[in-house]
This record gives C-alpha cells, structure tokens and sequence, in this order.
C-alpha cells in the first residue's frame, strides 16, 4: 500500500491472475493467453466506463487477433493456445469490493465465451476498429466511450 487509504493502482498482471484463479478445472474450464488478453480488456473498459480512470497502466494494443497487453501476452505466449496454469497463489487483498464485484462479473458474462469467440467479438467493437492498423495502440478515450454505450444498453435492458 502506498499512502495511508490512497491504493496503488493493480497491474495487468494482477487482473489476469485474478481471472486465472477463477478457473475451475474440475468443471472444464481454460484459459488460453488469448482469451486471457480478452478478458483484462473487457476489465479495463468497463472500469474505464463505471470509474473514468484505468483499472492498470499497461497499454492495450490492436493486434490481428483483437485487443492484446503486450507486457501480458510475452509472459503467457509460453503456453501457445494451451491452457495456462492457474497460478499457486493470488493476494486478493489488493482488491477492492468495488473491482473484485467487476471482475467477478467480467468472469460470469465474458468467462463463458471460448478465446475465438471473444476474438471475434473484440473486432466488432470500435476500441479494437479505431485502432487496427493506425499505430496500434487502442486509447483509453475510446474504451471509455465505447463501454459507457454498453452500460447504458445493459441498463435499458433490465428496466
């Protein structure tokens, strides 16, 4: 912890080890670094929508394959399209009730979906459109926004 009730901010690494952790092998369940990468940028954009400030600093950036933190995909790319090994341990504490309920929900609505099918989701999506091709880097502007729409359609849908 930094300063007295100031927290400091998570990592990628944080998000997607938080996201490893929820995997329940018993019932099935994998993580490919490629579905992985979907995952902690579903996380980013809706913090960035709930919150208007980043859940990690890493950039996102616009590959072949939809959105992909490079620092995140260098630690992974080791296990191909395997699953990646649920870590040993996680320190929950750096968690907040406020974005563990987030990626508890990121889990539950995005977890269910195959790596390919997130994938093909992502190029769909304007963060990933803006970004492709044209420097690569998908701007936290456009997350933001992109997501508050999203928000806004699952709010009018449970009304």
């Amino acid at each position: 912890m930094g300063k007295k009730g100031v927290k400091e901010m998570l990592t990628c690494h944080d998000v997607a080890e938080y996201f490893l952790a929820l995997v329940d092998e018993d019932a099935g369940d994998t993580i490919s670094n490629m579905k992985l990468q979907k995952l902690v940028y579903y996380a980013q954009g809706f913090h960035l929508a709930l919150y208007g400030k980043p859940l990690f600093s890493e950039r996102i950036e616009a590959w072949d394959h939809g959105p992909v933190v490079p620092e995140l995909y260098r630690r992974f790319k080791k296990f191909g399209a395997k699953a990646i090994e649920k870590p040993e341990e996680v320190d929950f504490s750096k968690f907040d009730t406020q974005t563990r309920e987030l990626l508890d929900e990121i889990w539950n609505v995005y977890g269910q979906f195959s790596a390919w099918k997130l994938r093909n989701m992502t190029h769909e999506e304007m963060p990933w459109q803006n970004a492709y091709g044209k420097g690569g880097v998908i701007s936290e502007t456009d997350m933001k926004e992109y997501f508050k729409t999203l928000l806004i359609e699952d709010e009018n849908q449970t009304a």
